[in-house]
């Protein structure tokens, strides 16, 4: 094991020097990732050092209140974001879900495990990654789930498990890009469920964009209720409250009308 370990780490630095072209400007990258200044541009608001909330990485106000968590105690214990969805990537993550774009998902892959790696409190060693399911008309529209795509990706990239059918979707539900934030935590319950026990595990939840956290929070309580120790939730963006307080999250971009975190 400790062979194919360094086998792996070997690989990934021969790929990381191969000269590719980036994702966003079509200038000179390397190893299919952003050149320096688009992956500057993409990341600069998390690394602002404007203050967040500890829970759920929202920017928060001069009065330094979370409107996600104040009020309600989060299931889930922390979220790491590698970018707020705003301009520039928010583009990055509609090619991947609108255009099918699948190189894109281990670029974006690369981005989330960077923010993993200069997180801190740091992720627990033992987690276990699990994507969000997409619903059956998410999946009929886009024939493929991009949480998925992305998770898996973050797996081979963090040398982590994951396991995909570890969390059910139960019913349907309805689109949360059409509800305020209430409504989303009022048509969240019961909408996933975690069918075996998993005492003791360390779970991370993995999407695409996370807005009012809802998803993050249903899919908590079901892990812990099966026993799991920790939930984190690892987003490849966070929607700033600006846009997430609305009824309507961007309903001109179809990128965002089965976003449900």
């Amino acid at each position: 094991m400790a062979y194919l370990h360094v086998m792996r780490e070997f690989a990934a630095r021969l790929l990381a020097r191969v000269p590719t072209v980036c994702g966003l400007c079509q200038d000179t990258a390397c190893g299919g990732r952003l050149c320096a200044y688009c992956y500057h541009e993409v990341t600069r608001s998390m690394t602002s050092g404007r203050p967040r909330c500890g829970v759920c990485q929202l920017e928060l106000d001069l009065h330094g209140c979370c409107p996600d968590c104040t009020g309600r105690t989060p299931a889930f214990d922390r979220v790491i974001a590698a970018f707020d969805y705003a301009a520039p990537g928010d583009l990055l993550i509609h090619r991947l879900k609108m255009q099918r774009q699948f190189t894109t998902a281990g670029m974006l892959a690369g981005l989330l495990a960077d923010a993993l790696r200069s997180s801190c409190p740091v992720v627990p060693d033992r987690m276990v990654l699990v994507p969000v399911p997409a619903s059956r008309a998410a999946l009929r529209r886009r024939g493929f789930n991009p949480a998925a795509e992305v998770c898996h990706r973050l797996a081979r990239q963090l040398q982590r498990p994951c396991r995909p059918g570890l969390v059910l979707r139960m019913r349907e539900g309805v689109k949360q890009a059409q509800l305020g934030r209430t409504a989303r935590m009022d048509s969240i319950r019961s909408l996933y469920a975690c069918p075996e026990r998993i005492d003791g595990a360390h779970i991370a939840v993995v999407d695409d964009v996370l807005t009012t956290g809802s998803t993050l929070h249903g899919i908590a309580q079901a892990c812990k209720a099966a026993g799991a120790a920790t939930v984190w939730g690892l987003v490849l963006a966070r929607t700033p409250y600006h846009a997430a307080g609305h009824s309507v999250l961007n309903a001109a971009d179809p990128a965002d009308q089965d976003h449900t975190l």
